[in-house]
């Protein structure tokens, strides 16, 4: 498999999803110009241009929440999705669609106010973005994970999320007021920064030889593989600082 990325764009959550998987993949960063347009090369794999993509055989998919979704089915033994059928599986769906298609657009509003047009467009975002946080923090309420038992695609998600989330005022998941209920998610976003194991957080590794770029992901410290791998916690803030569209 191969994982085309850029730092600071969705591909943060694949790419966790393929460390906690542990199957062989290959990071390949993505060219662009000085006007911010792909390479041909990636042009002619992804038309539209954007990241993340990855290649599995002869299948060439896009949008990082359908890469998580097709990872988590491909690779049931990673237990990154509930089994088919329960009703866990079904949540599984609605709070993964949740955050795509309602949180990070509000993400990107927020980050980039210019491309949507009036003002105003970075205060209303804000004022939205808090609500929702607030929402997956009373989801997070006496739990450890977003949905079921285990990690899912979904945390892995709302990690990436959460990390873009931290420059808001105050950042998402803190416990001071105005947003006291948010102690939840700073907790679970606590917890995936402390675990060795935990993906969300800092859990990326064992690339295939040929994925020695991967360096260029999280900052110039490379990975460390092994039974339990670990990404240097800094690394996710310095070089996922933003989401670039």
């Amino acid at each position: 498999m191969r994982l085309h990325y850029l730092p600071g764009t969705a591909a943060l959550a694949p790419h966790a999803a393929l460390a906690e998987i542990g199957a062989p993949y290959e990071l390949v960063r993505v060219e662009r110009d000085e006007d911010g347009r792909p390479s041909d090369a990636y042009l002619a794999l992804n038309p539209w241009g954007k990241i993340p993509t990855l290649e599995d055989g002869d299948l060439v998919l896009t949008e990082s929440a359908a890469i998580c979704l097709h990872l988590a089915e491909r690779f049931p033994d990673a237990r990154l999705a509930p089994p088919p059928g329960t009703r866990e599986r079904s949540e599984l769906y609605r709070w993964l669609m949740y955050l795509t298609n309602t949180v990070q657009p509000a993400v990107l509003r927020h980050f980039y106010p210019q491309r949507y047009g009036t003002e105003g467009v970075k205060e209303a975002a804000d004022a939205e973005l808090h609500e929702h946080y607030d929402r997956i923090d009373g989801q997070l309420a006496g739990r450890e994970w977003l949905v079921g038992e285990g990690r899912t695609v979904c945390d892995l998600f709302l990690f990436m999320l959460t990390r873009w989330g931290r420059f808001l005022e105050p950042p998402a998941g803190a416990p001071e007021p105005p947003r006291a209920p948010a102690a939840n998610a700073g907790a679970w976003r606590g917890t995936e920064d402390d675990r060795g194991a935990g993906a969300r957080s800092r859990t990326l590794a064992q690339p295939t030889a040929d994925a020695t770029r991967g360096g260029d992901l999280c900052g110039d410290r490379g990975y460390r593989s092994g039974a339990s791998p670990v990404l240097s916690s800094s690394c996710a803030i310095t070089c996922w600082p933003v989401p670039l569209g």
